[in-house]
């Protein structure tokens, strides 16, 4: 897989395609833990976001490099 993906004559690295990727994904999971109600368990909500953001960005990179 390149490292480096062209996008209106642009290098863009594949880290950023998995950076969104991860913001999507991280979305879509707060919504649905809101959805759910199953935030009442977590006891420092801003602190789990950014932990599961941090473990589906780090999949993503490990998986493409």
């Amino acid at each position: 897989m390149p490292r480096e993906i062209a996008l209106l004559d642009a290098l863009v690295p594949t880290l950023l395609i998995a950076f969104m990727i991860s913001v999507m994904l991280s979305w879509a999971m707060d919504w649905l833990f809101a959805h759910l109600g199953l935030y009442q368990y977590i006891w420092y909500h801003s602190l789990f976001r950014l932990a599961v953001f941090i473990c589906m960005f780090s999949v993503l990179g490990l998986m493409i490099y």
